[in-house]
């Protein structure tokens, strides 16, 4: 079956269709992306504004546009921090629904944290042991610790590296008072979550998904992604410190001249390097390895794992050939 899943992110919204049935590994067949950064949107009062809310009916217009020409058999559609956290969060689902018929599923911060893990637990097996895994996205960072399939213990904070940067560093390049302070901010942020997993006992792998960290490890020297999904990629404390202390340096339009930096990225490469360094510290590893799955791949063998279960989904149940006629523009309807 062709399985699309939209995914409504803080820095991207990203449609992802793979092939794939009950068993066998979901194979990428494409997928549409967009940069989208909803916290950018954010009001005063921390409301998605109208025309952030406009951008986003657009691409899930655009998105099931996408899947139904692909062909998809099912569609799974869910968002994250950017409207979980937003003062009028239900309102832009509602909105979505009405004028989309999409129906956005917002994972709660444990949920997203679980999913993710469910990922990483699949890509590395029983034999890996209990693991750590961490996610920094563009709003929040979860945390995830187990020796099953699902976490004993999944938890997510308000430390994302858009966030941050939008919250925390607005000069370029940032001042030593801004690192400083935002440095204290993730530390005491950090510090209640990351004493709930003491009891836990120690992982013998942690694992680091997400964009942000595959970013800072090709930083550090780490295999490109030409070199393939099963290279293995580790990140480790010490260049993490030092690469961290020389960004802070350096201005936004420098960034872009490293490696696995890409201009939607070079903003906040600092901010998610700072989230990282305090965690691994905190943690007390030195290490992790990046995991090339994730949040999407987590929902995605969870579904295929409930069609043993409840069988084949009828032909395309959730796209339609064709979706609502495009809306007018906020300019153009007023």
């Amino acid at each position: 079956m062709r399985l699309g899943v939209l995914d409504i992110g803080s820095n991207t919204v990203h449609l992802l269709l793979v092939d794939a049935h009950p068993g066998a590994r979901p194979v990428p067949y494409a997928s549409h992306k967009r940069r989208l950064s909803l916290v950018q949107f954010l009001d005063d009062d921390g409301n998605i504004d109208d025309a952030g809310q406009h951008e986003l009916v657009e691409f899930v217009l655009e998105a099931w546009e996408f899947a139904a020409k692909h062909k998809a058999d099912d569609l799974l559609a869910f968002c994250t921090s950017a409207i979980r956290e937003a003062t009028n969060g239900a309102a832009v689902l509602a909105r979505v629904k009405h004028e989309t018929t999409v129906t956005l599923r917002e994972l709660t911060g444990s949920e997203e944290a679980s999913m993710t893990f469910f990922a990483v637990r699949r890509w590395y097996g029983w034999g890996a042991g209990p693991i750590l895994n961490l996610d920094i996205g563009g709003g929040s960072f979860e945390m995830a610790l187990g020796q099953d399939e699902l976490p004993e213990l999944a938890t997510s904070v308000p430390l994302g590296a858009s966030r941050l940067t939008r919250d925390w560093l607005p000069e370029d390049p940032p001042s030593a008072k801004s690192i400083k302070e935002l440095r204290r901010y993730i530390r005491s942020t950090l510090k209640p979550a990351v004493r709930k997993f003491e009891k836990l006992g120690r992982p013998n792998l942690v694992a680091g998904t997400s964009k942000t960290f595959r970013s800072l490890a090709r930083i550090a020297g780490a295999a490109p992604s030409a070199a393939g999904p099963y290279v293995k990629r580790e990140l480790l404390a010490l260049d993490l410190g030092l690469w961290a202390q020389r960004i802070s340096a350096m201005e936004v339009g420098d960034r872009l001249h490293l490696p696995g930096v890409s201009e939607a990225r070079a903003p906040q490469v600092l901010a998610g390097a700072l989230v990282a360094e305090a965690a691994l510290e905190m943690f007390e590893f030195d290490s992790l390895v990046t995991c090339p799955w994730a949040l999407r791949e987590g929902l995605i063998l969870r579904r295929l794992d409930q069609l043993v279960f409840e069988g084949p989904v009828d032909p395309a149940p959730h796209v339609a050939e064709q979706p609502p006629a495009r809306l007018q523009s906020p300019e153009k309807a007023s």
